[in-house]
């Protein structure tokens, strides 16, 4: 029989492996098995929230609120309660990006404030950086945000990916192309290694933005024909359709129009 921490770790890497169904098919399962007053429900149910939030990048869903409202903070434990509160601002963020909200500003630099370790400190300073860049559009000061992600990375490689995507992303704005590549390189091979399926899908899509700008249409669609292929037989629908995008022409690192 598995213990909670090899089931949540078994559903966490179905997630990566973009069965997201089955992983929180799976916590769901173990959850009911449990009597009512039983505090590790609250993990289980925390688990399966985050894997909402996070997939909703890939296959838009929009399960994460229903998902949060059934975890139980009370049962949770400081670093848990943290983790619960910073996956309730992942949702409200991804439901807001492009509208201009600063209040999410002063809830992420509360995570940073709050942050128990290193790597809670480098996703809140993630986020922070997120929230520069596509909420209140202030990108010069998101960099620094992301250095500070990668710096306190080592045991995360999620959150390396996640830094140098969105540094690769501000060195191609800058016309860095060659420090770009590097970055997004080593975020794909590095999401790649995690298992996240559909990151290193999206990681791929930005090479072949590079690739387009080469002067390399041919590879660049190819290259992009693959992303969909693959995204699409995963249920990855988002990425499929910003490969589908690209294809036609559209940029995938420009920001969609504000609402």
């Amino acid at each position: 029989m598995l213990t909670l921490d090899e089931l949540l770790v078994a559903g966490r890497g179905l997630a990566l492996g973009a069965r997201w169904e089955l992983a929180t098919g799976l916590l769901d399962a173990a959850r009911e098995r449990l009597p009512l007053d039983d505090p590790r429900r609250a993990r289980i149910a925390l688990a399966a929230a985050e894997i909402a939030v996070d997939s909703a990048w890939y296959n838009g869903n929009t399960d994460a609120p229903a998902r949060l409202s059934m975890v139980d903070a009370d049962a949770l434990d400081e670093h848990e309660r943290w983790d619960f509160e910073f996956a309730r601002f992942r949702s409200v963020y991804y439901t807001k990006l492009r509208q201009y909200e600063p209040a999410l500003r002063e809830q992420a630099e509360g995570f940073v404030a709050s942050a128990p370790d290193g790597r809670r400190l480098g996703w809140a300073h993630m986020y922070l950086g997120l929230v520069y860049d596509n909420v209140l559009e202030e990108r010069k000061a998101a960099p620094e945000h992301y250095k500070v992600a990668l710096a306190n990375s080592g045991d995360d490689p999620l959150l390396r990916r996640e830094a140098q995507r969105h540094l690769g992303d501000h060195d191609h704005d800058d016309g860095e192309h060659e420090l770009a590549l590097e970055r997004w390189r080593d975020a794909t091979a590095v999401g790649a290694a995690a298992g996240t399926v559909g990151g290193t899908l999206s990681q791929q899509l930005l090479l072949a933005v590079l690739a387009r700008d080469a002067g390399d249409e041919g590879g660049a669609l190819a290259l992009a024909g693959e992303v969909q292929r693959w995204a699409a037989a995963v249920g990855a629908g988002r990425i499929a359709g910003l490969a589908s995008a690209f294809s036609q022409g559209v940029d995938p690192t420009q920001p969609p129009p504000r609402e």
